[in-house]
């Protein structure tokens, strides 16, 4: 006998942690997928504690069949994305089920009840609360893990997404880049050029400490570089402490290069971290009580790292400052035995990024969507 299935709003903090902790069960037996970090979800999906609820509103919803979780899907009403973009999009985010018709109608259909109640004549995702939220379903790269800053998702998602009449708004690629046995020559006299022309001068650090001064100048820089990138939104002051926080920890001085201007202002960065997600995995997605050991330990012992940001003031682009970025993060990569570096997702529309690994044996082998539909 199948039992109907009963849709209902996450209301609690006991909820919210069934709601985040869904995916756990769903994807146990597959061993390409990392669990998010229960800390961190908890911090974005509370209005209490996540800063993007200032220009945002977000609904949890979780299916049930005969008292059993089979789905979860958040909605999320970023009023300043309309504004910035002129839409009138509903995002949907935090979407999985298992390969069922009738969890997959149940959950938008809650979803779009609401978007519709608000007034929003598009469904949009799955994006989250900004651009350095999970976005992106995969529909390419099943076989490879996804990072720890990515989303898992089976191949039947975009099965049901396309029955529901769900269209291509935009697409994300991710590469493996390959650490060069040495710096390419081009890319090392360019390098040298353009630190002189545009008088550029590398911040020197050691600490955490050292860093701090810089750290919140290093988040302001991402919203002069991204502003034009698909569904970006400028981070506010709260956003970027509240970034500050989840990524300072993680961070180490030979992975963040970052280039100054004639006046000591951030002009560009690139951010490098050791592979977290199998210690993501063993620790089951929790800090405590051993989680941290399995974080400091792939901190400190690593072949394989991600490429989480390369951000160029505006005003620098196009001028070969990236050239100064790669040829830092290639020495810090060979110093500590690096084998290849995974990129983030990439707008397949973002040439520039991608122009990058030109220089490089590189492969792309992941591919991730953005959907769109009328309602």
């Amino acid at each position: 006998m199948k039992f109907l299935v009963e849709i209902k709003e996450v209301t609690t903090k006991k909820e919210l942690k069934r709601f985040i902790q869904f995916p756990n069960r769903l994807y146990a037996n597959e061993p390409n997928w990392t669990p998010d970090l229960l800390s961190d979800e908890m911090m974005n999906l509370r209005k209490d504690k996540n800063p993007a609820f200032e220009y945002c509103e977000a609904r949890y919803f979780m299916a049930y069949r005969n008292g059993e979780s089979v789905g979860r899907i958040a909605g999320i009403l970023s009023y300043k994305a309309n504004q910035t973009w002129n839409q009138n999009r509903m995002r949907f985010s935090r979407l999985d089920f298992i390969d069922d018709d009738e969890v997959v109608d149940a959950l938008f259909d809650a979803v779009i009840r609401w978007a519709r109640e608000k007034g929003c004549t598009e469904l949009h995702g799955p994006i989250g609360f900004c651009d350095m939220d999970k976005e992106g379903m995969l529909i390419d790269g099943f076989e490879e893990p996804n990072l720890f800053f990515t989303m898992y998702h089976f191949p039947y998602y975009l099965k049901q997404l396309t029955r529901l009449g769900f269209e291509k708004a935009t697409d994300w690629l991710e590469f493996r880049v390959y650490v060069p046995e040495q710096i390419p020559e081009r890319l090392s006299r360019l390098s040298d050029v353009v630190l002189r022309r545009q008088k550029l001068t590398k911040f020197e650090f050691s600490s955490k400490r050292e860093l701090e001064p810089k750290i919140e100048s290093v988040f302001r820089l991402i919203n002069d570089a991204y502003q034009h990138l698909y569904g970006v939104v400028e981070l506010t002051p709260a956003q970027i402490q509240h970034y500050v926080k989840q990524f300072l920890p993680f961070v180490q001085p030979d992975f963040l290069p970052i280039l100054l201007d004639q006046s000591g202002e951030v002009a560009a960065f690139g951010l490098l971290m050791p592979q977290l997600g199998e210690a993501c995995k063993k620790g089951k997605g929790r800090l405590f009580p051993i989680g941290w050991y399995y974080f400091l330990k792939a901190l400190r012992t690593f072949s394989v790292m991600d490429m989480y940001l390369v951000a160029v003031r505006p005003d620098l682009q196009n001028c070969g400052v990236d050239a100064i970025l790669m040829t830092e993060m290639i020495k810090a990569a060979q110093k500590h035995g690096v084998r290849y570096a995974e990129t983030g997702p990439e707008l397949e529309t973002n040439l520039k990024i991608q122009g990058l690994w030109k220089n490089f044996h590189a492969e792309q082998h992941k591919r991730r969507r953005c959907f769109i539909k009328t309602l």
